[in-house]
């Protein structure tokens, strides 16, 4: 597997939860299908399959567990950035490489927007 070059858009966090999740569950119902037509009875071929479910999807969704790792350091490394970005501007600090922003008494609520135009 290559590693994605810096023009290739990843996908979110979301969409990569959402792929994995549906994967495992895909993996669940295939496994509880080939119960049932074995003849097990519907509840035992549930629970096996989610017992056996999580070992297997260990080893078959190893890229996709993969992607999923990064795109959760991708998003915990973008909060800490702006995490350590608000503390700043809280304290009065503003970090050399911070872009120019709105005045400090200017809200980011869309309901205090309106009253912050009216005031200028």
């Amino acid at each position: 597997m290559t590693s994605p070059t810096p023009t290739e858009r990843q996908p979110g966090l979301a969409a990569t939860v959402a792929l994995y999740a549906a994967a495992r569950v895909a993996l669940v119902v295939l496994v509880t299908a080939l119960l049932l037509l074995a003849g097990v009875p519907l509840v035992i071929a549930v629970l096996v399959a989610l017992i056996v479910a999580l070992p297997l999807s260990m080893v078959l969704f190893r890229g996709l567990r993969g992607r999923l790792d990064g795109a959760l350091t991708t998003a915990r490394e973008r909060r800490a950035r702006e995490r350590d970005a608000l503390r700043a501007r809280l304290r009065g600090d503003t970090p050399a490489d911070a872009p120019a922003e709105q005045p400090l008494d200017a809200s980011d609520e869309p309901s205090d927007r309106e009253a912050d135009r009216r005031q200028q």
